[in-house]
């Protein structure tokens, strides 16, 4: 095997890679995923409390208000616009305040308050809104609150739910560029016979095969790192994260290849990925539901560059924290080297013999 044949073959395999779907499949799946994850569970459209106000007096309450920062504050010229916005759910509430609003405040004749909620606005948004107000308005009266509140938060914070879901969303994104886009290729390659055409070169079947796990790493490691981005999840260690990521392609491709040079055919492969495809992801479920027993998921070869990706990415850990465990995933990747050149071998075999 030889770095300039490997090479060669390896642009050979990119250039014509866009022209199958599994290719375009791979990138835009993270997109996607992320996409449909957060926008569902709130990340990404997370909505700030907004608030809709009519001002006919040049209110401080309202100057206030939009001075601050996680609220979302718009004018509205008329109390007509504002209750049919509330009603549509344009906004999460609206605030009327008359002239003299805030004389009358100081005054101390208890002036009435005009604030309308939309029906559908969330219960949390309603309190930041009502509370928020308040306090604008004791501050233009110029008193102090009756009491002083202090929020302790008791146990562990729990990570939400739109952060359990990257393990899923990059074990899926890894595992279909880095694995199944080499296994479709490599599938394909002997179903319309240029993998003959290009073994009767001086090229040798490892070069091939390394060719096929080189693409499958840098497609992993490029659909890896863009999950991380689109998720925000790059933090402080972004080398670190960076670093998984290249541990999983590397796994992924190596299972890619096994799984390309078994299968005779794409049916075959389909069959096989779909059984072959929960072994590998099930310790997500993990992730997504922590009160399950967590031992279970060690038992998944993933879990091993799973549970670093998470701890660095979400849990707050550093990298000597994670080390001992990306290292387990590492020596599963030099487990599985012997047995993707006997694959290879094997497979070399069979074509000679046909």
């Amino acid at each position: 095997m030889t770095l300039r044949r490997t090479l060669t073959i390896f642009a050979r395999t990119m250039r014509l890679g866009p022209r199958s779907p599994f290719f375009w499949w791979a990138l835009v799946l993270p997109i996607l995923f992320t996409f449909l994850v957060q926008s569902v569970f709130g990340d990404l459209f997370a909505p700030s409390p907004t608030l809709a106000i009519v001002d006919f007096g040049n209110s401080e309450v309202a100057a206030g208000a939009e001075a601050l920062d996680g609220i979302e504050v718009s004018r509205v010229d008329d109390v007509e616009t504002l209750t049919t916005a509330i009603e549509a759910h344009d906004f999460d509430a609206g605030l009327i305040l008359r002239d003299g609003f805030d004389e009358a405040l100081r005054a101390g004749t208890r002036p009435l308050l005009e604030l309308y909620v939309a029906g559908e606005s969330l219960a949390s948004n309603r309190v930041v809104l009502a509370v928020t107000t308040l306090d604008l308005i004791r501050t233009v009266e110029g008193s102090t609150p009756p009491i002083d509140v202090s929020v302790v938060s008791l146990g562990e914070e729990a990570a939400t739910i739109t952060a359990r879901t990257l393990p899923l969303i990059a074990m899926m994104a890894v595992a279909v560029a880095g694995a199944f886009v080499p296994a479709a290729n490599l599938v394909q390659e002997k179903e319309d016979q240029t993998m003959n055409a290009v073994l009767v070169t001086p090229a040798t079947i490892g070069d091939f095969f390394a060719a096929k796990a080189l693409m499958g790493v840098v497609l992993a490691i490029a659909t890896g790192v863009m999950t991380l981005a689109l998720n925000n999840a790059f933090g402080s260690q972004p080398l670190a994260l960076t670093m998984v990521i290249v541990v999983a392609a590397i796994m992924m491709a190596e299972l890619g290849l096994l799984l390309g040079s078994w299968a005779p055919d794409q049916n075959a492969m389909f069959a096989a990925w779909k059984t072959g495809a929960i072994l590998i992801i099930f310790p997500v479920i993990f992730y997504l539901f922590p009160t399950l027993p967590q031992w279970i998921a060690q038992l998944g070869p993933t879990y091993y560059f799973l549970n670093p990706l998470f701890e660095l990415a979400i849990g707050g850990a550093t990298f000597s924290d994670v080390i001992g465990t990306l290292l387990v995933a590492l020596a599963v990747c030099v487990a599985l080297l012997p047995v993707v050149v006997w694959s290879a071998r094997r497979l070399e075999q069979r074509m000679a013999s046909v």
